[in-house]
């Protein structure tokens, strides 16, 4: 199996950035992908997201994953609640298409500095194996 069954690959930079309703931009993540005999390691790039900003879904053969960037958070102890951002308040959504060959609901997931990793692991019946000789 090739990374392309996996992935949906993004089209033209114009196509990267998506006005959703509200006037908010999602953004296609930058993802880099590598696999094994046992499936296959997704990183995701969503700079500015935490984990409560972060929705990884499974349906109808697709991965979705979309995140949000938290702006506008006061900082406690300051002497002022004036603030003034310059950050787009934009998402980040990325499809990938799931070969039938990978094991959905074992599909694990972490969030760490703005990289989310994904591990996907392929099924059982795919995976190489050993056949004893009696």
């Amino acid at each position: 199996m090739s990374q392309e069954e996996i992935v949906s690959k993004p089209g033209s930079e114009v196509d990267r950035v998506e006005r959703a309703a509200g006037g908010s931009f999602f953004v296609t993540p930058a993802a880099d992908i590598w696999h094994n005999r046992d499936g296959y390691t997704l990183e995701v790039e969503m700079p500015g997201v935490n984990r409560n900003g972060v929705e990884v879904s499974v349906e109808d053969g697709k991965l979705m994953v979309t995140g949000h960037r938290q702006l506008g958070q006061c900082h406690s102890g300051g002497q002022s609640p004036h603030r003034e951002e310059e950050g787009e308040r934009r998402g980040y959504r990325r499809v990938f298409d799931l070969s039938p060959e990978v094991n959905a609901s074992g599909i694990r997931a972490n969030l760490e500095e703005g990289l989310l990793t994904l591990h996907v692991p392929k099924s059982e019946s795919v995976r190489p194996r050993k056949i004893i000789v009696e």
